[in-house]
């Protein structure tokens, strides 16, 4: 190898170092600096939970009365025309008593033969049955109504409601009230645990199906047509309890 030869060697072995040495420090990684302190909050926690459960009574004002007229006879043809005689007269005279036609409402109209079953399932005859809902009864109408009720072709009493037109305000009172119980609970919790008490950061309210408003009782009376009653009927509606569930989130510190 002359001395040129050599020379370019030598060159080419420094390129290549040189190149080498290059690419290293390009991949190097370069250094994370991390904070002294990591620190996780979560908003969702820094809460407390509770629920409430309030009631007001009130005194109830009006009633709703489910009547049936129902009806046997040996033929199913004689059977129906008996009783839509009866349920018009029935109608009729609750509308001589007072009561707005929008407040009677006809329903279930059922018929079903009478089996003798000691006779090998032999059909004696068919009967009838039509339920009559009376609703936006006074209280004081109420005893009377359904004392009168029987001549008029009502053999049936299947339950009787009661209900007050002030549910809505006694409503919002028991909500109050909840809200109140639920803050006092919170506070509670919160003292026991070290905590501050904040703001109400989230409110559920319970579904409250409508007949929550009602509290009555169930009576079926099976009465001849004839057998009318001397005094009016003793109503005795005691109370109505209007009831607000909630749950109630609270913000601590």
């Amino acid at each position: 190898m002359n001395s040129i030869q050599k020379l370019l060697s030598v060159s080419a072995l420094s390129l290549g170092m040189a190149a080498l040495a290059g690419c290293t420090q390009a991949q190097a990684p370069q250094a994370v600096s991390f904070p002294n302190i990591l620190q996780v909050e979560s908003l969702e926690q820094n809460v407390i939970t509770v629920q409430s459960t309030e009631t007001v009574k009130v005194v109830p004002d009006m009633a709703e009365i489910r009547f049936a007229v129902f009806t046997q006879e040996k033929d199913a043809k004689t059977c129906q025309e008996k009783n839509n005689e009866d349920l018009t007269r029935v109608i009729q005279f609750l509308k001589d008593f007072g009561i707005a036609e929008e407040s009677i409402q006809t329903s279930k109209y059922g018929m079903n033969p009478v089996y003798d079953w000691s006779a090998g399932q032999t059909i004696t005859g068919y009967e009838m049955e039509t339920s009559l809902t009376v609703s936006d009864v006074t209280i004081e109408q109420t005893g009377t109504l359904i004392s009168a009720c029987v001549d008029a072709g009502i053999n049936n009493i299947n339950h009787i409601s009661y209900l007050s037109s002030q549910y809505d305000s006694c409503y919002q009172e028991a909500l109050a009230k909840a809200i109140d119980s639920a803050r006092q609970k919170a506070q509670t919790m919160a003292e026991a645990g070290g905590c501050t008490l904040g703001a109400i950061v989230h409110v559920e309210e319970y579904s409250n199906m409508q007949e929550a408003r009602y509290d009555g009782y169930t009576k079926r009376a099976a009465m001849s047509n004839g057998a009318a009653m001397e005094e009016d009927m003793a109503v005795e509606p005691g109370q109505v309890s209007v009831e607000a569930r909630i749950c109630v989130d609270f913000s601590i510190q």
